[in-house]
């Protein structure tokens, strides 16, 4: 009899699967924290860029105010003195200062090859600019809070102030100062040319913006330029929450400026990703 063949079934061989790979979510979001990470740890490594940032407004508010003191009156709010009324404006200055000398890394990272790797990675443009921007931003709030500690030398109480408004405005002015100085650095090559872009640009909007003197009294035209601007809603939030909104420039409401600001922090956001993704080559 022929000898029986056992037919045994071999094991199918499967192949391993593969490492499971990382979304595009968590790849987004990792760039966006490496990129404010990175920030952070560099701008406050740099011992003199943090005195620097906060001791250039302090000597503007001191010897700009002190100055004009004697001379400072406002109608319906006479018992406000000229530092009183100029520490909001200061406040917004130091974001200020802070998203400019922040967002100038994109300059130096570009010339420096780090923005290559950056571009080449497979995470999304938005997520260099939300990552370059949120790091601005959270040096930005760092060096707000810590002017703040000097509420009461300007004759504000801790407790009275409204700190949740204080804080949305804070990060929604930020997060528009930073996209719009992301926007203007990837535009430009050199860190001088910035500065001067960013000099023109931002300071006149900063006196315009109800942050050195009142609108009462100005001319028709100073007026209007100064209800155009956005950062005089910034400037009238932090007021309000400072002093209940018994002072302001464009005599809104809290809703009014929330939405201005927040408006302004949404479209800057959205044009520095267009820019980024438009001239990629700048990378």
């Amino acid at each position: 009899m022929p000898s029986s063949v056992a037919i045994v079934d071999s094991p199918v061989v499967q192949d391993e699967q593969p490492s499971a790979r990382p979304t595009q979510l968590k790849l987004n979001l990792a760039t966006i924290l490496v990129l404010t990470s990175r920030d952070l740890r560099r701008f406050f490594r740099q011992k003199s860029r943090v005195v620097g940032a906060l001791v250039q407004p302090l000597i503007f508010w001191l010897v700009i105010g002190s100055g004009l003191a004697g001379s400072f009156q406002m109608k319906g709010a006479s018992q406000v003195g000229y530092i009183q009324y100029f520490f909001p404006g200061i406040v917004m200055l130091v974001v200020l200062f802070t998203s400019i000398f922040t967002t100038m890394s994109v300059i130096e990272d570009r010339h420096k090859g780090f923005l290559q790797a950056v571009l080449v990675a497979p995470a999304s443009r938005t997520s260099l600019v939300l990552g370059k921007t949120m790091g601005g931003v959270a040096i930005a709030l760092a060096q707000a809070a810590m002017f703040l500690v000097l509420l009461p030398l300007a004759g504000y109480h801790f407790s009275a102030v409204d700190w949740p408004l204080m804080a949305a405005m804070l990060l929604l002015t930020s997060i528009g100062l930073s996209s719009m100085g992301f926007a203007i650095a990837w535009w430009l090559d050199s860190t001088q040319g910035y500065h001067v872009v960013m000099s023109v640009l931002l300071i006149p909007l900063w006196i315009l913006s109800g942050a050195m003197f009142p609108l009462t009294g100005a001319s028709s035209w100073i007026g209007w330029m100064m209800r155009s601007n956005p950062m005089s809603y910034g400037v009238d939030g932090i007021r309000r929450a400072l002093t209940g909104g018994a002072i302001g420039t464009t005599g809104s409401s809290t809703l009014a400026e929330l939405a201005v600001v927040g408006g302004f922090a949404i479209a800057a956001t959205l044009v520095a990703t267009w820019v980024c993704s438009r001239r990629g080559k700048k990378g």
